[in-house]
């Protein structure tokens, strides 16, 4: 039996149970991103059989995406506070309930209601924790275990895709979406999965605990419904929100939270509008869905090639420029879409875009723990994937809106295309601000008295001052061999 890390470890296992925890999120990116994108192949059935416009149904895709991510806060707090175990199992419950009440939809509000808010608080209980828990249990091989984990978002998009569609053909859309209610419980097995782990830097400071431990104390003198209790309940709040979200002033998260917003305003619209377009440009249904398959497949490729590559020595170093490299990538695939307009080349198209978003979703949870670190990483996420919220709620219906209006696919298809391009050059421009940073400060120093420079510039100056400071010991000793310098 594998050896397993008690609540007692002090570093990330990088293997026994961490590779149950990886089977356990790559199960649970399939019941939650995987199936959210398929809910674009009953796109044209939801249009058809209510009667509304592109923009109207594609509400349904942003809703179920944008509460996921509105609401990954909540799951990383659930997690934080009860278990990750106890957050996953309820988001099964949630998302499964979510499929079930929409296949008995008689409108599209009663799909935003069903499949949109309740399936996508389900997801939202499960995504973020999941991935957090990866980061606990892997250190070294920590791109490779992700990429595994987030393989499944392709994988089951491959799977599921084709399956979706022949559900639809035998039992309509409401059996289908019955048959997946069932298929999304499995993220309560998922979470079962989920064993907690204490890592050493998890662990409070004596000081935080004497003093917590101090006020519990008080607190048991007094009354339950005192001042004092509320007073002492209060602060542990503030001091817990305090540690956990401390993150939120650092200047690299921030500008990796500019980029997301960006990012994931161009990613959205492809998984909803890939299947129509290519309906508009000749190609049949099955070979549409054929192509959301490709687009699976090819994502799982880049899931665990680039996850493996970025482990490598030569690449370990520059993950952060892997990212923003894969993140442009996908922008120019965007804007070469519009002129793609047979299968012969929309599948070249499917296997680019599919490899580098991949890529670049393997890394986010990657360049996340590299600029927070692992113990705020499951914090970090839950904000990370809230920015997501607003551009994926808002994306589809503007491209939508921009294919009524226009009449095409093109405006919609370069705006989402410039966003991401945008993201990865705001990544690229502060990494090149921040390096020239760098580089000024050993000039700064020489500059001036290093010692009067001992502490606004940090390590550097301090290296510098004692550098100086043994040179000028060892003159003094030369001098006078028989002074003690002590």
């Amino acid at each position: 039996m594998a050896k397993v890390n008690r609540p007692g470890s002090t570093s990330p296992p990088d293997g026994g149970w961490g590779w149950m925890i990886v089977a356990g999120c790559f199960l649970v990116t399939i019941c939650t991103r995987a199936v959210t994108r398929c809910i674009s192949i009953f796109f044209v059935e939801f249009q058809t059989y209510f009667a509304q416009d592109y923009a109207q149904t594609a509400w349904i895709h942003s809703i179920v995406d944008c509460v996921t991510m509105l609401c990954a806060p909540l799951g990383s707090a659930v997690s934080n506070h009860l278990s990750c175990q106890v957050g996953i199992m309820l988001g099964g419950l949630l998302a499964s309930t979510g499929f079930i009440l929409g296949s008995f939809a008689t409108s599209l509000k009663h799909l935003y209601l069903t499949l949109g808010v309740l399936t996508g608080l389900g997801f939202a209980l499960c995504y973020s924790p999941a991935i957090a828990m990866v980061g606990k249990y892997f250190s070294r091989r920590k791109a490779l275990a992700y990429g595994i984990a987030m393989s499944g978002s392709g994988i089951g998009t491959f799977v599921l895709a084709p399956v979706v569609q022949l559900l639809i053909e035998q039992f309509s859309w409401r059996g289908a979406l019955l048959i997946l209610g069932g298929f999304v419980l499995n993220l309560c097995v998922c979470g079962a999965l989920m064993r907690p782990i204490t890592l050493k830097e998890d662990r409070s400071s004596p000081e935080q605990k004497c003093d917590c431990r101090t006020q519990k104390e008080d607190c048991k003198r007094a009354a339950p419904y005192s001042p004092l209790t509320k007073e002492w309940a209060q602060t542990c709040l503030c001091c817990s929100l305090q540690q956990e979200y401390s993150f939120l002033l650092m200047p690299d998260f921030v500008v990796l939270a500019v980029s997301v917003l960006f990012m994931a305003y161009g990613c959205s619209p492809l998984f909803v509008y890939l299947v129509p377009y290519a309906l508009s440009v000749g190609v049949s249904h099955q070979q549409a869905a054929f192509l959301m398959s490709i687009l699976g497949v090819i994502d799982i490729i880049g899931n665990i090639t680039f996850g493996w590559l970025t482990d490598r020595r030569c690449l370990k170093n520059y993950r952060y420029v892997c990212y923003l490299f894969a993140v442009g990538l996908d922008g120019l695939c965007y804007l070469c879409l519009p002129m793609l307009r047979s299968l012969p080349l929309l599948v070249p198209f499917s296997c680019t875009f599919g490899y580098f978003d991949g890529a670049y979703v393997t890394l986010i949870p990657v360049v996340t723990a590299e600029i927070v670190g692992t113990t705020s990483l499951s914090s970090a996420l839950g904000v990370v994937y809230f920015l997501h919220a607003v551009p994926y709620l808002v994306s589809p219906p503007i491209a939508g809106w921009l294919v009524d209006t226009t009449g095409s696919y093109t405006a919609a298809f370069l705006l989402c295309g410039f966003s991401m391009i945008f993201s990865s050059v705001l990544l690229g421009f502060a990494r090149l601000v921040k390096r020239m940073k760098r580089t000024q400060l050993p000039f700064l120093a020489k500059e001036s008295d290093p010692k009067l420079q001992l502490w606004t510039n940090g390590s550097v100056a301090y290296s510098v001052a004692r550098e100086l400071d043994q040179k000028d010991g060892a003159s003094v000793a030369t001098a006078a061999p028989g002074y003690n310098l002590t």
